[in-house]
């Protein structure tokens, strides 16, 4: 079991990040060991065939038996949104010494696999060629694997922290984490994360707690480390319907059936939707009044094609995954424009 042990300021300083480079270790589980989750079945069925050109000897040297990953390739997010090749250039930054101690803990006790063993064995020019070599294909595996589906994954992930903040809001840390996943559990101002293969506590000291939601994760994963400031990377809500919109279907979706089956007004507010929106905000977007706005999100909120959630005063709005999948091919047709 590994605990974090969390002070008030650390509780204030509870914050939600996307990792787009931790999406990409993460989904590297799934394609060692399809049975990890039937989910990503679809997903994994999709890219096979675009990595026979990347070393997957060295890719897959990264998953360890234990399937723990190492530290060093998923730094902490700079900011609530990097981008890939932000996080690459923290990693490329990484001394070797730190990759060198990261790579063993990771494998260890088991030997490290045959792709990492000369160059972690080597001197530091060795490890920094690898740490290199790792980046570099890494970005290709991101450009396969990853890249073309983030933009569903990122609205799946920011839809799930917005259900986070709202439970944060009703009921502190212990609603927070009563359904995030059956191992974790809140108790006097520790967070317990059972069924760890590693055993350790780690006080924040007013460092505060990093959560990231995953697609890929299939359940917590702190930090192997220690050493490393409380993160938790945890399972999205949502990833159920992800993959459902890959394939031919998703593509051939019609643009002017979506307004002939809502009616452009609704239409317009499911594309506005994108990212979480205000009934007064979607009014001033729209150049129409709060009251015929929230008219048409009972309706789209009723039939599933958008999720709310309080924060603060506000009542924000967002598409769900279902509207998601129903705007697919549909932009053209659904461009904002003013009036109902």
């Amino acid at each position: 079991m590994i605990t974090f042990v969390l002070g008030v300021e650390d509780l204030a300083n509870t914050r939600f990040a996307l990792s787009p480079l931790h999406e990409t270790l993460l989904s590297l589980r799934v394609l060692q060991d399809p049975g990890l989750s039937a989910l990503h079945l679809p997903w994994r069925r999709s890219v096979l065939g675009g990595l026979a050109p990347l070393d997957t000897g060295l890719l897959m040297s990264l998953v360890a038996r234990r399937r723990t990953l190492p530290d060093f390739l998923t730094p902490t997010p700079a900011c609530f949104a990097p981008s890939f090749e932000e996080q690459l250039a923290a990693v490329r930054r990484v001394p070797p010494a730190r990759v060198r101690h990261d790579l063993r803990l990771t494998h260890a006790p088991d030997p490290l696999p045959e792709a990492l063993r000369d160059a972690v064995t080597g001197d530091d020019a060795a490890v920094a060629e690898l740490r290199d070599a790792l980046c570099a294909l890494l970005r290709q595996y991101w450009k396969v694997a990853i890249e073309p589906m983030w933009p569903q994954m990122r609205r799946v992930l920011e839809a799930d922290m917005t259900y986070r903040a709202r439970q944060l809001a009703l009921g502190g840390a212990r609603l927070l984490f009563a359904d995030m996943h059956p191992n974790l559990r809140w108790h006097n101002g520790e967070l317990h994360i059972d069924k760890m293969i590693s055993s350790h506590r780690v006080a924040a000291f007013g460092r505060g707690l990093l959560l990231l939601p995953s697609v890929f994760a299939h359940k917590p994963a702190p930090p192997v480390s220690p050493d490393v400031p409380p993160e938790l990377v945890y399972p999205s809500r949502g990833v159920a319907t992800l993959w459902e919109s890959t394939g031919e279907s998703a593509s051939a979706a019609d643009p002017r059936a979506l307004v002939s089956l809502l009616g452009a007004p609704r239409a317009r507010l499911l594309g506005l939707l994108e990212e979480p929106l205000s009934t007064v905000e979607l009014a001033r977007r729209l150049r129409v009044t709060p009251s015929a706005v929230s008219q048409h999100l009972r309706v789209l909120h009723a039939t599933g094609l958008v999720n709310r959630a309080r924060a603060g005063r506000q009542v924000l709005y967002r598409r769900s995954a279902l509207g998601d999948r129903l705007m697919a091919g549909a932009d053209e047709a659904v461009s904002v424009s003013p009036g109902t």
